[in-house]
């Protein structure tokens, strides 16, 4: 029997390498491909959506390499999982540069107040960045993981899902904001897994195992 295959899309945009290597420490029967093609993403067994940057540059990227109807395809047929970008670009659209996104997940995509403060009036910076802790709505890819586990982010947005039932984690800065969200087959985060030690490695070692 051949080894399932996990897709990690590379669209030019993310730290690749670093979530590739978290997902073979984790999955060591599994082979891990990093890709741009389509017809590779339509073979994997689980698909891998990272990303970091602006959400501009990472749908027109997509559609300049062709990755738009395979991604797509994935997010209705197989296990997939989205990080930071790549959570952000399933909703229907992002304030950042105004930009129409994949539209898999209602809801939309705003930004931190310029002049974010602290409930004691401290200045918070934007964009927000490191480790902060998660409340969880149960989900099999929270299995193992404390609830209220810390994960580390680094963004400027976050998603608004039009479904409150989507929201399956949250952090917040300085109020509550959703950061996982989850339906059917996807699950998708705004921190970053690949970074957060153990929690971490956990969620993608669960998500190489979910059979949703």
């Amino acid at each position: 029997m051949s080894a399932p295959v996990i897709a990690v899309i590379d669209y030019g945009m993310g730290n690749l390498h670093s979530v590739a290597k978290a997902l073979e420490h984790v999955a060591p029967h599994a082979r891990v491909v990093v890709t741009s093609e389509p017809a590779a993403l339509a073979a994997a067994d689980r698909v891998v959506f990272p990303g970091q940057g602006a959400a501009p540059d990472c749908m027109r990227a997509i559609d300049a390499l062709g990755l738009r109807e395979a991604i797509l395809q994935a997010a209705r047929n197989k296990p997939l999982l989205g990080i930071c970008m790549g959570l952000q670009v399933l909703f229907e659209a992002s304030e950042e540069g105004d930009t129409a996104c994949l539209g898999v997940l209602p809801g939309r995509v705003v930004r931190f107040p310029r002049e974010l403060r602290a409930h004691d009036g401290t200045r918070l910076k934007v964009p927000h960045m490191g480790w902060n802790s998660v409340r969880q709505n149960a989900h099999p890819l929270w299995t193992g993981i404390p609830d209220g586990a810390r994960f580390y982010f680094v963004h400027s947005y976050y998603v608004v899902p039009a479904q409150p039932e989507l929201a399956v984690g949250y952090s917040a800065y300085p109020d509550e904001f959703v950061c996982a969200c989850a339906r059917a087959n996807l699950f998708a985060v705004q921190f970053h897994p690949e970074k957060s030690a153990r929690d971490g490695l956990r969620l993608l070692e669960n998500f190489t195992r979910w059979n949703p």
